[in-house]
């Protein structure tokens, strides 16, 4: 059983995701905000994050900025999640370290094909 990590400040969204997951067979931790995040990421070394960019404490941007720069944590995939759906956004979330992106309000079916694709990944031929 894969282990996700959900950093989302948003109860509702946190719930709802974190069941829709848990429903998909995967473990699901929950974080509230991006020091909790990263701390929980440390602690834990979840198989993959999802990092809501707008949090308190510490935002997505510098939680996946710092996880990517730890050594124990930047193997980990994060795929950032959020309703500033820009390019910019986009990016910048990635040039933070994230591995995606994918904006909110989220489509389950596409994030969990990205969840899919970055835990177990094809071999190339």
């Amino acid at each position: 059983m894969s282990r996700i990590l959900l950093v989302e400040d948003n109860e509702p969204s946190r719930d709802a995701l974190s069941r829709r997951l848990a429903r998909r067979e995967f473990s699901v931790m929950t974080a509230v905000d991006g020091r909790q995040g990263v701390d929980l990421a440390r602690e834990h070394t979840p198989d993959l994050i999802l990092m809501d960019l707008g949090l308190p404490i510490v935002d997505g941007w510098e939680a996946t900025r710092q996880l990517k720069g730890d050594a124990a944590t930047q193997h980990i995939p994060i795929i950032v999640l959020s309703a500033h759906a820009m390019t910019a956004d986009r990016e910048k979330a990635l040039a933070a370290g994230a591995d995606d992106f994918d904006s909110k309000p989220v489509r389950f079916e596409q994030l969990l094909e990205k969840i899919e694709r970055l835990l177990f990944p094809v071999p190339a031929r």
